[in-house]
């Protein structure tokens, strides 16, 4: 068996860092300055500048980042949000955790991001923001869904998790909605030693909030005091200093992605798969290579077969997780997300990471060809 080609490896991404990384952990264990301080201020500082907006908050997680981003927003009990069905679960979670209730809307079948038109007509009376999921890196219709959420007085938040670098219309993610969440996870574009979120805003009273919250309700001129209950959602200072020196390196990664992208594009072109579409108002970060295939399991199974790793994001979406199920049966109409439904069982994430080598790339490419030529022809018609 040949060496496996591995869907993400964060070792060869860190080698290239390691004497700077080794620096950072030794500046903390010396200075021992392991939450707040300097290192913090510098990424918040960093990152409002490189997204484009007035203010960043690091926290300690992408789910608190969007917790904290909808509560700070008046989000409560009794109200509603819209978020697309084909999310990951922490956007749903977030919605949970304030007391509101999720309202599952439909995304469009080419780019796979919330369809501004689903999300209109699921809009009631008790509706009070929504959550544009930038999914696979790629910016939802910012332009569509700005006009929506202003016609309906609605916040427009951004789940920008996997999007760190993307734009519409020359702006970056993080800068077109209320507010911008992120996760710095550590297999995202931008990722940490662990778990790591921020939000941005031009809105320095929503920022304010947000940093109090996210410090056990306690303003930062008066920490004594205890202004809400909320909890201990802070960015530690190492994580910081982690993504202070890997955001200088974001475009160039980003760029690696988008030429291992093209490569399947045009490697697979008319091998009976399809790609997630990207707009051209966007530029997307690549953060996940996301194919539609036929038969999607046999063709996984036969991929790790041949050493190629392979993700799906997501198999089961929001509204049919058993969690969910009971939100479900409350809801005022069942979740109507037909083209969620019918591509969660075709969903395959190729390999794509900076240091993907290009023999990699070839090799996922003619066994992904090669086994799509052996599919039945009425499979590959009826997914097309």
């Amino acid at each position: 068996m040949t060496d496996t080609v591995p869907f993400l490896d964060l070792g060869r991404l860190h080698a290239e860092l390691r004497a700077d990384l080794d620096a950072a952990w030794h500046e903390a264990v010396d200075h021992a300055g392991f939450i707040g301080g300097a290192a913090v201020e510098r990424f918040e500082a960093d990152w409002a500048a490189y997204c484009g907006t007035r203010h960043a908050v690091g926290l300690s997680d992408g789910t608190a980042a969007l917790e904290l981003a909808l509560a700070v927003l008046g989000v409560g009990p009794g109200d509603e949000v819209i978020v697309p069905a084909n999310t990951f679960i922490a956007t749903v979670e977030a919605v949970v955790k304030v007391g509101a209730v999720p309202v599952f809307a439909d995304v469009e079948p080419t780019t796979l991001l919330l369809a501004p038109a689903a999300a209109s007509a699921v809009i009631g009376p008790r509706t009070r923001a929504i959550i544009a999921v930038h999914l696979y890196g790629q910016p939802c219709d910012m332009d569509a869904l700005g006009a929506l959420a202003g016609r309906h007085g609605l916040a427009l938040v951004e789940d920008a998790a996997q999007a760190h670098g993307a734009t519409w219309r020359g702006r970056r993610v993080g800068s077109l909605g209320s507010i911008g969440c992120f996760s710095f996870y550590p297999g995202k574009n931008l990722g940490a030693f662990g778990d790591a979120g921020a939000v941005t805003t031009d809105d320095a009273q929503l920022a304010a909030a947000i940093r109090s919250r996210a410090n056990h309700g306690r303003p930062p001129a008066a920490a004594e005091r205890c202004d809400v209950l909320d909890g201990n959602h802070r960015l530690d200072a190492l994580q910081a200093a982690v993504l202070t020196i890997k955001l200088r390196h974001l475009d160039r990664w980003n760029a690696a992605r988008a030429a291992v992208m093209q490569r399947y594009l045009q490697g697979l072109a008319g091998a009976g798969v399809a790609f997630t579409r990207i707009r051209e108002e966007a530029t997307s970060s690549h953060h996940l290579a996301v194919a539609l295939v036929p038969d999607r399991d046999e063709v996984r199974r036969r991929l790790a077969a041949a050493g190629i790793a392979t993700g799906i994001h997501y198999a089961i979406p929001c509204h049919r997780q058993p969690a969910c199920a009971a939100l479900v049966a409350a809801a005022r109409h069942a979740p109507h997300v037909p083209v969620v439904d019918a591509t969660a069982g075709r969903l395959l994430s190729l390999p794509l990471f900076p240091q993907l080598t290009e023999p990699e790339v070839q090799r996922v490419i003619d066994a992904l060809a090669a086994i799509l030529a052996t599919i039945d022809p009425a499979i590959v018609e009826h997914a097309a």
